[in-house]
């Protein structure tokens, strides 16, 4: 890969970060439900990831039962982790939200042994320490009543739900086109959710939509599919590191669009969190 194109593909695996970022700060403003917004941003995903993989003749056939299977639970998965993402957002900050999402490379690490035949390495329990610590920093006043604290604590349980989503998946990576994978979930998600539709308000939607377009084109659609498209030209780890800004470009969209300025105990905790995600990326790239 010469300078130029290098530097290309750089730039659009920045784009791609700075649009995934973008759901921090959408999922705190749209004035929804939070499984009315998820269900909105699954169809409108689903029918834009469907046109592009007829459009590029992704070939959309799954191989057998067993993926079939492995889809549908991923599927549940990432509908569990963008649900109580969004929880996060709406009870806390885009800031405390996201950080505590960024705790799943490490919970990833510290689960990958139950999945594989990999061991777990004993540094994985030093970050792993590390980032409590950052997420104790986080939560200013450790009280169930705080809405802080439940912030932090949807963001930890919605990682949870992303790293055993990405641990269920990893095999299935090579075998079909990720946007192929990301279309079948959200199509699954739009089936699994369509109940809320009857039980939930969703009349907000004619003043809400603009916003929903954006987290399902940019958030879902180009963001996702960018940056499944950098793992072709970079290192999982290098594509992590910068990904692992999103907090970053997402703190500084809420402060500019919501006026959300983190607090010092944001700065501290979050920064001990994206510390460990920087550490465990470097590290996996060097192995």
């Amino acid at each position: 890969m010469n300078e130029k194109s290098h530097l290309n593909h750089l730039f659009l695996l920045i784009v791609a970060t700075i649009c995934l970022s973008t759901s921090g700060p959408l999922g705190k403003f749209i004035d929804l439900p939070t499984p009315i917004i998820i269900w909105w941003r699954s169809i409108l995903a689903a029918v834009l990831l469907f046109v592009f993989c007829i459009y590029k003749g992704i070939d959309l056939k799954v191989k057998n039962k067993k993926d079939r299977l492995t889809f549908f639970i991923a599927a549940l998965l990432m509908g569990g982790h963008w649900i109580t993402y969004f929880y996060a957002l709406k009870l806390s900050n885009v800031a405390i939200g996201m950080i505590s999402l960024f705790t799943f490379p490490i919970i990833i690490a510290l689960l990958e042994p139950f999945f594989s035949k990999t061991k777990l390495d004993p540094i994985h329990i030093v970050l792993g320490i590390m980032v409590l610590l950052g997420i104790y920093i986080l939560a200013p006043e450790f009280s169930l009543e705080s809405s802080q604290l439940q912030g932090v604590l949807f963001g930890v349980l919605s990682a949870i739900c992303y790293a055993l989503r990405i641990l269920i998946l990893k095999g299935h990576i090579n075998k079909y086109n990720g946007t192929m994978l990301m279309f079948y979930q959200v199509l699954i998600l739009t089936v699994v959710l369509a109940p809320v539709l009857y039980v939930m308000d969703s009349s907000n939607i004619t003043t809400q939509y603009p916003y929903v377009l954006l987290l399902a084109i940019v958030t879902t659609a180009i963001g996702h599919t960018m940056f499944v498209n950098s793992l072709k030209y970079f290192k999982a780890s290098t594509a992590s590191i910068i990904g692992s800004t999103q907090p970053i470009f997402g703190i500084i969209i809420a402060f500019i669009f919501l006026n959300e300025l983190p607090s010092t105990n944001t700065f501290i905790g979050g920064g001990l969190v994206l510390a460990t995600v920087i550490i465990e990326s470097v590290r996996s790239k060097s192995k």
